[in-house]
């Protein structure tokens, strides 16, 4: 028991001492600073753990939305994609974002380097890891919308541009106090940012590639059932789940500080509203399936939760509880909706990504004034428009000059015997006669 006593009793009396010498001003300013500088910079890690693992809950849910035969391929395509983004946004990605100069266009294409300071509030490289993980978020919406005709290895050299070049430059232009933060501009976590911009590309993909043979009947209605069936639904239910755990770290860590009463408060107010959004997207698109279809489309009720949470992404701490919920089932109505509408184009996106992040994310951003007084809707509009079409337009280039080069479509005859035996050799699920 005296053993005990002692271990226990020189770590309080410490830290009595030191409790006792800040309320004596002795010595103050740098223990709170380096408490805030340990707490900013556990927030950004932790927040950036968990949004990296939605690379996990991207790979599930696609490899459960695409056929059996392309399984392996969308699991390539995601571990691959998270590799580039890490090393492409090291390279140029970083800097050519917070290189940026105030109120200016673009940053340097020079490499990050560590320069944390007490001064800063965080370690640099906390922020670079959790400004890195959002750049492959935003690479993995294109993934799942082009799946089962598109080649790897242009998707991967797509994957490259997008992370190192296109997305720094719009995030640089809000984030890095660009000439979207001098106008007013606000987008809290990336409803536009990070989910529009890998929308927008994505968009522009599939426009370039076409939809898979035989998605859409002579009518130009999608063909629901085989061959075109999900591999596995409740591997994406999980990765919806996944990708819901995961939204805590992407809007929470967005607050960017954990060393102050306002911002422990802010950030479990943003959690409870990130949270009820997904609920209201989910409730929202049941709903409207079975009104209009006569039955409820899980799917689309997955889908809806996504929808919900990117409509709460720009602005996740201003809002009411009811806000929140209303925000959220809006962006589960926008995803049954904009399905239809690339239907009706007969634009193939595989897992619904441009509905859930493209139009979803525009919702979210317009509408941000409503809760934050700060915001205007017109700087809003401004910034969704410019964001979108930069991105949609250079993406297009992109894909344009490389099905010119090389081809970026697998032809049919690969398309029907899978993707996983074309372009990886190793099949997924085993196909039994």
């Amino acid at each position: 028991m005296i053993k005990i006593i002692k271990k226990i009793s020189v770590p309080l009396i410490s830290l009595f001492f030191l409790i006792n010498m800040s309320s004596a001003g002795i010595a103050e300013t740098n223990i709170s600073a380096e408490v805030g500088f340990v707490f900013n910079t556990l927030l950004f890690l932790i927040c950036g753990f968990l949004v990296m693992f939605m690379a996990a809950g991207f790979a599930m849910l696609e490899s459960g939305m695409v056929t059996s035969k392309s399984v392996s391929v969308i699991c390539a395509k995601n571990i691959g994609l998270y590799a580039i983004s890490g090393i492409m946004f090291w390279l140029v990605g970083y800097n050519l974002a917070y290189g940026i100069p105030e109120g200016g266009y673009i940053g340097t294409f020079t490499p990050w380097s560590d320069s944390s300071s007490l001064e800063a509030g965080y370690s640099a490289g906390s922020d670079w890891f959790f400004q890195m993980v959002f750049c492959a978020t935003t690479v993995s919406i294109c993934s799942g919308a082009m799946a089962e005709r598109i080649k790897l290895w242009p998707f991967f050299l797509f994957a490259a541009i997008l992370s190192g070049v296109i997305y720094p430059i719009v995030m640089g232009w809000q984030w890095g106090g660009g000439w979207l933060a001098t106008i007013g501009f606000s987008d809290f976590a990336g409803s536009t940012l990070v989910h529009s911009t890998g929308g927008a590309a994505a968009l522009a993909g599939i426009i370039i590639l076409g939809p898979r043979f035989g998605r859409f009947d002579s009518k130009g209605n999608p063909k629901a059932i085989q061959p075109f069936a999900a591999s596995s639904i409740p591997l994406v239910t999980i990765g919806v789940f996944v990708l819901w755990l995961g939204w805590f770290g992407f809007n929470g860590g967005s607050q960017l500080a954990l060393g102050s009463f306002a911002d422990a408060v802010a950030i479990s107010t943003i959690f409870i509203n990130t949270n009820l959004a997904a609920c209201g997207g989910v409730l929202a698109a049941a709903v409207v399936t079975r009104l209009l279809f006569g039955k409820t489309d899980v799917i689309q009720m997955l889908n809806g939760a996504i929808g919900g949470l990117v409509a709460i992404t720009a602005e996740p701490l201003a809002p009411s509880p009811l806000a929140a919920i209303l925000i959220g089932a809006v962006g589960g109505v926008i995803v049954v909706f904009g399905t239809k509408l690339l239907f009706s184009f007969k634009l193939d996106d595989v897992v619904g990504a441009i509905p859930a992040h493209m139009f979803a994310g525009i919702f979210g951003t317009l509408v941000v004034p409503i809760t934050n007084a700060d915001a205007t809707f017109g700087a809003q509009l401004i910034g969704v428009l410019s964001i979108n079409i930069f991105v949609f337009v250079v993406a297009y280039i992109v894909w344009s000059i490389m099905n010119s080069l090389f081809g970026i479509r697998l032809s049919k005859e690969a398309q029907a015997k899978g993707t996983d035996v074309t372009e990886t050799g190793v099949i997924a699920y085993a196909i039994r006669d």
